[in-house]
């Protein structure tokens, strides 16, 4: 009867596995070809048959037996052996074709690696490979003639298959420098170009990356004058973790636009410069330039007599956010005379209109005389510590119902006072008027701690002299030297803005150009109607049986140490607002600021935290409640029945 199959290898074939007459076992010929180790061989370490055992008979099918148990532990065969000095190839930086190496070693490397035979492999292939990897030495070597042959000849056959197919993965196919290195792999097609910012759009987001930011590289260039090369970008391309250029400017793009200081600069600061040169002090040129490259700041000042009314405005937009500027300013100031009794609720109302990017610098209180400072959250840091004072002008000092209130601070290195008055009402009562005014130049004790920038032209007498930029606002109570119905008919020949013709009239203006008041200060150009006195709630002047005069009572006045420093851009009143008898007064000024020096006391950026938080959470809640109104009237429907 015919063997198994036979195997398919160069040189002379021969049965695999087949087994000679007489029990016993055939030898292969001299020179012939090694059959594959472990084709028909039992497995490693199982029992050689006995001598005398009984054979089968020639001719007659072999029928397989499962191996006994080994009797020693499985021993690696070569090709296991030479995988793992090839696995260990990177710690020992060893050449695989160093001549100290056996052929052997490197033949069942090879051997390992190597790719499939071409063509169809047959059962009988795949069943000797695979007995061949797992394999003893002594099974295979079944004598020493085996040995020898499996040795040298046949394992350098495989060495030299494997060179040829390994080859084309190593550059050059041979290893330079004992150290392995992969052909560079080529893209099969040009790659899409790269736009200017190379991150990707989950990385900048991961970064928090405007998509507006330019590249940073440019923006250095240009902006900061410097190449994007810094300390942190040198020591993250050191440690490796920066990888191309996308990483790079992802990470660059955290890092602030401030303008960078060098190390060296640092080192050889003088420290002294700060408070006699005013160039490098925390308020000084350098810090300036960068939050006014101009430095002139916008200030708004208002003042309003409220009539001591209960009842606040719904809405303070058109007051404090008047539509005709383009921007909001940087500073705003607002005195009230005859407040409402709940002076807390009117700050929060203040607060609200205002909203989050401003903070309540101070506020102050002298009887129903209220100011309130509120500034960009930003600029907090730049402000000193601020101090107020107040001056009662009544000869009874426990009714505070006319008086003044003085707030000052110094803001980078220009010092401000800020003062609201309630002068004496009447007519006629002209002198009282003034003696309010020349007390409260005499009495106003400021400042206290906070140094004056120009000691040298300040006076003992005159609180004005001791502050570069002063504002004075409030209800004057200056009217008109006219009988009412003059005044009326101007009114009504005129009633958009030509208030000329009332102006001559006012005894404000008359002392000022004589000097007997306000000396120093001045006063923006009139183009609104007399802000004193309305009916409550309606547009028409008083229409009770008094029949006040209207006039301009409601003043906002500046002075500056230097001219040309206060630049007036708006003086206007507002009209919308009727819950008093007058009409609110503000001003919009560009004033020009100077820088400062370290001896200034900071006030480390304190606010009233309690009134933002409660003004914002005002303002969020009248906000979701306006997109409720909104949705309703959408998903409402009118019918109409004819």
């Amino acid at each position: 009867a015919p063997g198994p199959a036979s195997c398919a290898r160069p040189g002379r074939p021969r049965p695999c596995g087949e087994r000679g007459g007489g029990g016993a076992r055939a030898e292969p010929e001299a020179g012939a070809a090694e059959p594959e180790v472990g084709a028909a061989e039992p497995e490693a370490g199982a029992a050689e048959p006995e001598v005398g055992a009984a054979e089968p008979e020639a001719g007659a099918p072999l029928t397989p037996r499962p191996p006994q148990k080994p009797r020693l532990e499985r021993a690696a065969s070569l090709d296991e052996k030479s995988w793992r000095r090839w696995r260990r190839f990177r710690t020992s930086q060893e050449s695989l074709t160093d001549p100290n190496d056996t052929s052997s070693s490197n033949g069942s490397l090879q051997d390992a690696l190597s790719p499939p035979t071409r063509g169809r492999t047959s059962p009988c292939q795949r069943c000797c490979h695979h007995s061949s990897l797992h394999s003893s030495p002594g099974a295979s070597d079944g004598s020493a003639e085996g040995r020898s042959r499996g040795s040298t000849s046949d394992l350098g056959k495989r060495a030299s298959e494997l060179s040829s197919a390994f080859g084309g993965l190593l550059r050059g196919k041979a290893f330079t420098g004992s150290k392995p290195r992969l052909a560079q792999v080529m893209p099969a097609r040009p790659l899409p170009p790269l736009e200017l910012s190379g991150a990707s759009p989950s990385l900048r987001t991961a970064n928090r990356i405007d998509s507006d930011c330019l590249d940073y590289r440019q923006h250095s260039q240009h902006k900061l004058g410097r190449v994007s090369s810094s300390w942190s970008d040198s020591r993250l391309h050191g440690n490796g973790m920066v990888y191309d250029n996308c990483s790079t400017h992802s990470m660059k793009s955290t890092f602030s636009l401030l303008t960078p200081i060098r190390s060296k600069d640092v080192r050889s600061r003088s420290y002294l410069e700060g408070s006699l040169l005013a160039s490098g002090a925390l308020l000084g040129a350098e810090e300036l330039s960068r939050y006014f490259p101009d430095r002139n700041i916008g200030i708004f000042v208002a003042t309003w007599n409220m009539q001591g009314q209960k009842e606040l405005p719904l809405n303070l937009d058109d007051f404090l956010l008047p539509t005709d500027p383009d921007y909001a300013q940087d500073m705003y100031v607002i005195g009230v005379q005859e407040g409402c009794p709940d002076r807390r609720e009117w700050e929060i109302r203040l607060q609200e209109t205002l909203g989050p990017h401003y903070v309540m610098l101070y506020s102050a209180a002298h009887g129903v005389l209220y100011m309130s400072v509120f500034i960009r959250r930003d600029l907090i840091w730049f402000c000193s510590e601020v101090e107020y004072a107040t001056v009662t002008t009544r000869i009874v000092s426990q009714i505070k119902t006319k008086g003044a209130l003085g707030i000052s601070f110094t803001f980078f290195g220009t010092s401000f006072l800020f003062i609201t008055s309630h002068f004496t009402s009447g007519d006629s009562k002209v002198n009282e008027r003034k003696l309010d005014y020349n007390k409260t130049i005499q009495s106003l004790t400021l400042p206290k701690n906070v140094p004056d920038t120009n000691p040298y032209r300040s006076s003992s007498s005159d609180v004005t002299t001791r502050f570069d930029e002063v504002f004075w606002f409030g209800d004057f109570n200056f009217r008109l030297n006219k009988d009412r119905e003059t005044v009326d008919s101007i009114l009504n020949q005129n009633p958009e803005t030509d208030v000329s013709r009332l102006l001559a009239y006012d005894q404000l203006t008359s002392e000022m150009s004589r000097g007997s008041i306000f000396k120093g200060f001045q006063e923006a150009d009139i183009r609104f109607r007399p802000s004193y006195k309305f009916d409550i709630g309606k547009d028409s002047y008083d229409t009770t049986s008094k029949q006040r005069t209207p006039s301009y009572t409601d003043r906002v006045v500046f002075r500056s140490r230097y001219r040309d420093d206060i630049h007036a851009v708006k003086y206007s009143s507002c009209p919308v607002i009727k819950t008093s008898d007058h009409r609110p007064v503000f001003a919009l000024f560009r004033v020009k600021v100077r820088p400062g020096r370290d001896n200034i006391p900071l006030a480390a950026g304190q606010f009233d935290r309690e009134l933002y938080l409660i003004g914002i959470k005002r303002r969020i809640t009248r906000e979701l409640q306006k997109r409720k109104e909104q949705k309703d009237q959408r998903s409402s429907s009118i019918c109409s029945i004819s």
